[in-house]
């Protein structure tokens, strides 16, 4: 298994270009189609398209300024996507996630902006990753900002017996297959070791050269534990299923999701 064709959602902030370099590079890497998709919902005046508006409103002049910002994001995306080889652009004047989530029928595997609490404001048209995820139907790949390359050369994945957990292994086997060196983290009281080692073995028999850590949780909790665990590895992904829970209580009362969300210094790669 491979990723043929990888999507990146692309919107003109200033912190969309290290994005795109990272889905470019990849796309390079595994001889993939990179697509960029990007929409824009001009902000008409309330009561449009309900009752007569004045012209005076300017309609056409919300129109030309999205179609403008449209084509400042195509711009960036053109630039920064060079490493690629097969690139498309993708765009319409909608609203963003929508759409996003209908170009995901093209692709494997859809690229998107970490979007924390404590991160700088984003771009009125950059879709949230949390929203992505419930959205798509795809494998998300967050990358945080200041991130402008995905080696994947060292990989944990954040084991959890659900389907989740399960679908994300799956999900993310091209990457594994390609890492020279992987770590099954299950964060759990006691010895039980049968699941880490099931999961070892079932990845060996991909060729994925994989080992099985159980860890106590910390003091901080699960997600603190995992990112603590990758930057001792020295990994730069982490493999993780999402909304364990419903994600009315992942989004207002935290959860490994939520954490790794908001506050991964490492790419995530995550299935729903």
């Amino acid at each position: 298994m491979s990723y043929a064709s990888i999507i990146v959602a692309v919107d003109p902030g200033e912190r969309t270009a290290p994005r795109i370099g990272v889905a470019a590079h990849l796309a390079q890497r595994l001889d993939a189609r990179l697509i960029g998709v990007a929409a824009w919902a001009p902000d008409y005046p309330r009561g449009f398209g309900e009752t007569s508006v004045p012209t005076g409103y300017g309609i056409e002049d919300l129109r030309q300024k999205a179609f403008g910002e449209l084509h400042r994001a195509e711009e960036t995306f053109r630039l920064a996507a060079r490493p690629a080889e097969r690139i498309e652009w993708r765009s319409e004047l909608r609203e963003t996630l929508t759409f996003l989530a209908e170009q995901s029928r093209a692709a494997d595997l859809v690229v998107v902006g970490r979007q924390g609490k404590n991160d700088l404001p984003h771009h009125a048209a950059a879709v949230g990753p949390g929203d992505a995820l419930m959205t798509v139907g795809r494998p998300i790949l967050v990358v945080p900002h200041g991130v402008e390359r995905l080696s994947a050369t060292r990989v944990v994945v954040a084991w959890k017996d659900t389907p989740q957990g399960r679908r994300a292994i799956s999900d993310a086997m091209p990457f594994l297959t390609l890492a020279e060196q992987v770590q099954v983290v299950q964060v759990a009281e006691g010895t039980d070791r049968t699941e880490l080692e099931d999961v070892v073995a079932y990845l060996g028999l991909h060729g994925v050269k994989a080992v099985g850590v159980l860890k106590a949780p910390k003091a901080g909790g699960t997600a603190e534990t995992l990112l603590d665990a990758a930057e001792m590895f020295g990994a730069d992904l982490i493999v993780s299923g999402a909304f364990g829970y419903s994600r009315l209580r992942e989004w207002f009362f935290g959860g490994v999701t939520r954490t790794l969300l908001d506050h991964s210094p490492v790419c995530c790669l995550m299935s729903h």
